[in-house]
């Protein structure tokens, strides 16, 4: 494992131009290689901030939308029409703003049971990652995605991999639902080996509020039922962390 990248930037509105340019870099990069860009992007703030950007004039036109496919990386179990939907808030920031084909957003069908979905999204990762022409993954027990963006809570979860929660030790399966007991609600959300066998992660992380909890994943004990952002620890990625000042304020310079 390589020891992440970490960028500190003055502020939120700098941290999303470089976090736009590096999207469009691994797009680029995947699309020349393999002929498609497949990423898997989270919710939250910071990526909203982002999916605006590269909705703009200026960053949508340096991407091939027409061989882009976007999955998500958690959802909460509600229907796609819902305020706490990671999929309408993408659709409505960028998807619905930029030339990508509607069959190559795949959604997770969070509007049924959690379980049925989680296994009908891992059986949707399988066709696409697995069918003839998409090639990329071939030795590969995961799906290899070009990028996945992942956020921080302030509890130390990633996409919806909670503290002390069942899902963290999922070993085989590549989506799994869980329920969060302190939020009263579903989640459904990619595993901790998937993430981990992306070619490219891209962390966002920005306000003070962030500035504990990105210290204790960076340089605290290694901890990972309470710090599950701790467990993507991948061995073959470029992994970088994306930060405003406010959020890095903690790390001090070790």
């Amino acid at each position: 494992m390589q020891s992440p990248e970490i960028k500190i930037f003055p502020d939120r509105a700098a941290l999303t131009r470089d976090a736009a340019r590096r999207f469009v870099a691994c797009a680029r990069e995947a699309i020349d290689a393999r002929g498609r860009f497949a990423v898997a992007l989270s919710g939250g703030t910071t990526p909203r901030d982002l999916y605006a950007l590269l909705a703009t004039p200026e960053f949508a036109a340096q991407v091939d939308w027409s061989r882009v496919h976007v999955f998500f990386g958690d959802e909460r179990a509600v229907p796609p029409d819902h305020a706490d939907s990671n999929f309408k808030m993408v659709h409505d920031v960028l998807l619905a703003r930029v030339p990508l084909p509607a069959p190559n957003i795949q959604r997770i069908r969070a509007e049924l049971a959690a379980d049925d979905a989680a296994r009908e999204y891992e059986n949707t990762l399988r066709k696409f990652f697995t069918q003839e022409g998409n090639p990329g993954n071939e030795g590969n027990t995961c799906p290899r995605f070009d990028l996945i963006l992942l956020g921080l809570g302030a509890d130390g979860h990633t996409a919806s991999l909670f503290p002390r929660t069942r899902v963290l030790r999922e070993p085989s399966r590549w989506v799994a639902a869980e329920r969060i007991e302190k939020l009263n609600a579903n989640r459904i959300t990619l595993t901790t080996p998937v993430i981990n066998a992306a070619r490219n992660i891209i962390w966002l992380v920005a306000g003070a509020d962030k500035a504990a909890i990105v210290r204790a994943v960076l340089r605290g004990e290694y901890r990972p039922d309470d710090l599950p952002a701790q467990l993507i620890a991948p061995r073959d990625a470029r992994v970088v962390w994306l930060m405003d000042r406010d959020a890095a304020s903690e790390l001090g310079h070790g």
